[in-house]
């Protein structure tokens, strides 16, 4: 990937509510991702194989109501598939998979380009100058507004199998934003200590910072250095797609992000996948 990344109580019974609910889940298993595509698309994701049963299957449902709740659009000509939507969705509700569908409220739109876009930036440094640029982006979250991707950049996760996810990079991005700026800093829940994670996350990235040009391979992706919004939408995709490394390097990170996410990603993959 050559261009930069930026951002951004239950009753048992036949109740009214329980009969639409499951009218509601035949017409998703209709509607939605057909069992030939839903096998299809778990083979870009091994974290979603390694997934034991029911949770596939929540990802399936969870999958299906994206694709219900979110509009897909292409750009630069690029006609969007079944496929593709159902590729999106099911990494995009990875992170969501024990958070829930809700977490995606602010933003129902999702823009695909055939390749890397160009977009126009602006803005202010520390000393109040304004500064414009001219990016070349395989991703880009806005907040509140639509995410956009990189067909080329997924397809090429795809033939070339690592530890990038631009979809979960993404979806990072939105969760970030949720409180505020895009800074690295999402909204935790509250069992969960505000000064821990900032304490532990800013050692992280300054240490990152610090040793990136000393090593040969710095095991996460040096974009991970840029700030910290980015710092955390790495390592959110590294959490999700080689867990070990966010584990071995920053083992207390790992923590804030398994109880961030409410997953174990370390665990999972070590269980052999079906």
């Amino acid at each position: 990937m050559t261009a930069p990344r930026k951002s951004a109580s239950r009753r048992t019974g036949r109740s009214a509510g329980g009969l639409k609910r499951l009218l509601r889940l035949r017409r998703s298993r209709h509607d939605g991702i057909s069992d030939t595509l839903w096998s299809r698309i778990l083979r870009t994701s091994l974290y979603a194989q390694s997934l034991n049963a029911p949770d596939r299957q929540r990802l399936r449902e969870i999958a299906n109501r994206l694709l219900h709740t979110k509009s897909f659009s292409g750009a630069a000509g690029l006609v969007v598939t079944n496929a593709m939507r159902a590729r999106i969705a099911l990494h995009a509700c990875l992170p969501i998979l024990n958070l829930g569908l809700d977490y995606y409220a602010d933003w129902s739109s999702i823009v695909i380009y055939p390749g890397d876009f160009r977009v126009h930036d602006e803005y202010m440094d520390e000393h109040g100058v304004v500064h414009r640029e001219i990016m070349d982006l395989c991703g880009q979250s806005l907040s509140h507004g639509p995410m956009v991707l990189s067909w080329e950049a997924m397809r090429y996760e795809d033939d070339a199998p690592d530890d990038h996810d631009l979809v979960i990079h993404e979806c990072a991005h939105k969760l970030d934003v949720l409180n505020g700026d895009a800074n690295g800093f999402p909204p935790l829940h509250p069992d969960m200590d505000v000064r821990e994670w900032s304490r532990d996350f800013q050692t992280a990235y300054d240490r990152f910072r610090a040793t990136l040009g000393a090593e040969a391979d710095p095991g996460i992706d040096p974009y991970a250095s840029e700030d910290p919004a980015e710092f955390f939408a790495v390592l959110s995709e590294t959490f999700f797609t080689a867990p070990h490394r966010v584990n071995e390097k920053f083992p207390t990170v790992y923590k804030h992000l398994q109880r961030f996410y409410r997953q174990d990603p370390c665990r999972c993959l070590s269980r052999e996948s079906p």
